[in-house]
């Protein structure tokens, strides 16, 4: 199959998807303090979830042909905490296909190598255990996402990365204009913001990844697709419709569905059938059991390489 189309001229379905979202951000965040908190948290969360997808757009190239760009465009942190070219690098180092889940090499891997799983104490087993259930993930998964990423880019720094040093300095303007326009401007507490924009946010970004990847024998195997309806397929820009977007990294977001409909019996044939109709049936299946075991579950799992 295809790896996706060339990059062309500016694409406007997403320069135009930007534009909605920037514009209805400023809206909501303006009008926050007169709407009830009930009204602002689905829409807030919806809205930083919804970068985050776009800022999934830019990294792969984009709306336009310049990376440059394409991060200008996407670099306003509405969700604070995770720097866009961070972002930016470690999930390219995910799209390796061979070493999907690998502990040591996807950075986007929640399993941990069995040896570090059974040194664990046991307190932050339970920990882990209640963050692999999909109740856990959606509920302390916020929280877990952002100490473990924040002490590994501490750990980075510390090692003296300084490509690390120069994404979060990038960073820092990206959070001040967001925090600006709700704080100064919009007199949104931070707390507030934190509370109904960011953390529930952060939460429906993980409600798509938490059945993307699984531990598995072939390279084909690891990828889920989730058919979801026109809601969660606008919030995920289709990412949701997974191993065809590691099939076809460089299609647009408004290109996968035609080509996961064109593709759909290979796709699933190769992936041994991990489809799920909708998120309602991820929720049914794993709201309180976990998918998987935190340790990795082959005995031979991919090849491993030093973080």
């Amino acid at each position: 199959m295809s790896a996706g189309l060339a990059r062309r001229g500016i694409e406007w379905p997403t320069v135009t998807l930007f534009g909605g979202i920037y514009l209805a951000f400023g809206l909501l965040t303006w009008w926050a303090t007169a709407l009830p908190w009930w009204l602002v948290m689905p829409l807030g969360s919806y809205l930083v979830c919804l970068h985050g997808s776009a800022q999934h757009e830019a990294l792969h190239g984009h709306p336009t042909r310049h990376n440059g760009l394409n991060e200008l465009i996407a670099s306003p942190a509405l969700g604070l905490w995770y720097p866009y070219r961070r972002y930016a690098r470690l999930h390219r180092t995910h799209h390796r296909n061979e070493l999907l889940t690998d502990p040591q090499a996807d950075p986007e891997s929640w399993y941990m190598l069995p040896e570090r799983w059974a040194g664990l104490p046991p307190v932050l087993q339970a920990l882990y255990r209640l963050n692999n259930t999909l109740a856990g993930r959606l509920t302390i998964g916020p929280a877990v996402s952002m100490a473990r990423f924040a002490v590994s880019e501490l750990r980075d720094l510390l090692a003296g990365d300084r490509e690390v040093a120069v994404a979060w300095l990038l960073h820092l303007p990206a959070v001040a204009l967001v925090f600006w326009w709700v704080v100064t401007v919009c007199g949104i507490p931070l707390w507030e913001y934190l509370l109904l924009f960011v953390y529930p946010g952060t939460s429906l970004m993980l409600l798509r990844s938490y059945c993307e990847h699984r531990a598995h024998e072939t390279i084909d195997g690891r990828t889920m697709v989730v058919e979801a309806g026109p809601v969660f397929g606008l919030l995920y820009l289709n990412n949701n419709l997974h191993a065809a977007h590691h099939e076809a990294p460089g299609l647009a977001w408004y290109e996968l569905p035609a080509y996961y409909r064109a593709h759909r019996a290979e796709l699933l044939a190769r992936n041994g059938g991990y489809l799920a109709l909708g998120y309602g049936e991820l929720i049914r299946r794993y709201a309180f059991s976990a998918k998987e075991s935190v340790a990795h579950p082959l005995a031979g799992h991919p090849k491993r390489v030093s973080a």
